[in-house]
C-alpha cells in the first residue's frame, strides 16, 4: 500500500476493527460525526444498535446532506434467520437527532435479493444510488454481487434503473463488484474479487460513468489497491480526504484515513484517489 498505508497506522488514524471470516456478525453499529477540522479525530454524536431496527446485524451506512441542509443516513440491516438485506433510512436537523428520529425503509429488496452498501449521490437537482446487490437464489453462494442503479426525486422513493457495473468472467472482479463512491467527475471506486475464497479480501478498482443511465465502466485491467470499501470525501479547501478498511495479517480490517490531492481527472487513471498516493 505504499507511505500513506503506514501512515494510516499512525495516532488517530488507526480507527476500528472488523473480524474476519463469513460467520462475524458485528453487535451493531456506532454512528461517528461530526469529525474536528483535521479528518481523524472523531466524536461520537450518536449511537444506533441493531435491536432499534430488528436487524441480525448492521453494516456499512451512507451519510447525505441534503439539499435543504437535514441529514440522512441509510442503514443496511441484516434480516434475521436469513442472509437477506434491506436499507432504512433515518433523518434530522443534526447528526445528533438520528439517534431518537424514526427509522422508514426506502430499500427493501426481494425475497431473493439482499440490498445494502449503498452510494447515495445528489447531482443534478436529482438523486442517484448505486446499491449493493446479493442474488440468494443458489445455497452458499450470497457472496455474489453486482451494483444495481437507481433515482429518486427526493431520496426517500426509488425507481431502479438496472445494473451499473457486473463482474466480468475470468477478470478479478469476475465473483462481483461493489460502488463503493462516485465523484463529481464520473470517476468511481469499487470492490472487486475474483473467487468466492477472496470473499472479505476484496480490492478496489476505478470506474467512470458511461452515461446519464449510471452505468459505470471499469477502467484499467486490475485492482489499484488492497483495500476495500474506499470512500472519497471531497474537502472545503480543494483536494480529498480518503476513508477504507485495509487488511491485519489476522485476517482482520482496520478503518485509515490520508489525505489525497485530487480526484484523478484527466489522465492521471485515478492517481489522487488511491491509497498511499501512488501514481
Amino acid at each position: 500500500m505504499g507511505r500513506g498505508a503506514e501512515r494510516g497506522r499512525g495516532p488517530g488514524r488507526r480507527v476500528r476493527r472488523r473480524l474476519p471470516g463469513p460467520g462475524r456478525r458485528p453487535a451493531g453499529f456506532g454512528h461517528r460525526g461530526r469529525p474536528l477540522p483535521d479528518g481523524e479525530r472523531l466524536t461520537t454524536v450518536a449511537t444506533l444498535d441493531k435491536t432499534r431496527f430488528g436487524a441480525m446485524s448492521m453494516e456499512r451506512p451512507a451519510v447525505v446532506r441534503t439539499p435543504e441542509g437535514r441529514w440522512r443516513l441509510y442503514v443496511c440491516c441484516a434480516t434475521p434467520g436469513s442472509k437477506h438485506w434491506w436499507i432504512d433510512v433515518l433523518e434530522a436537523g443534526d447528526p445528533a437527532g438520528l439517534a431518537d428520529t424514526e427509522a422508514t425503509t426506502v430499500f427493501g429488496g426481494p425475497d431473493q435479493v439482499g440490498v445494502k452498501d449503498p452510494v447515495i449521490r445528489v447531482m443534478g437537482g436529482r438523486w442517484h444510488a448505486w446499491v449493493c446487490c446479493h442474488p440468494l437464489d443458489e445455497p452458499d453462494e450470497e457472496d455474489r454481487m453486482t451494483t444495481a442503479y437507481a433515482t429518486s426525486t427526493d431520496g426517500l422513493a426509488w425507481a431502479w434503473r438496472g445494473t451499473a457495473l457486473a463482474p466480468r468472467p475470468g477478470a478479478w472482479d469476475a465473483r462481483g463488484t461493489r460502488v463503493t463512491a462516485v465523484l463529481d467527475d464520473g470517476l468511481a471506486c469499487y470492490d472487486g474479487r475474483a473467487t468466492k475464497e477472496e470473499n472479505f479480501s476484496e480490492r478496489t478498482g476505478l470506474a467512470r460513468l458511461a452515461g446519464p443511465d449510471g452505468r459505470l465502466v471499469p477502467e484499467g485491467d486490475g485492482p489499484v489497491a488492497d483495500v476495500r470499501y474506499l470512500e472519497v470525501v471531497p474537502l472545503p479547501g480543494g483536494g480529498y480526504r480518503l476513508w477504507y478498511e485495509a487488511p491485519l495479517p489476522d485476517g482482520s480490517h482496520e478503518l485509515r484515513t490520508e489525505p489525497a490531492l485530487s480526484g484523478g481527472g484527466g489522465g492521471g487513471r485515478g492517481r489522487g484517489c488511491r491509497p498511499g498516493g501512488r501514481g
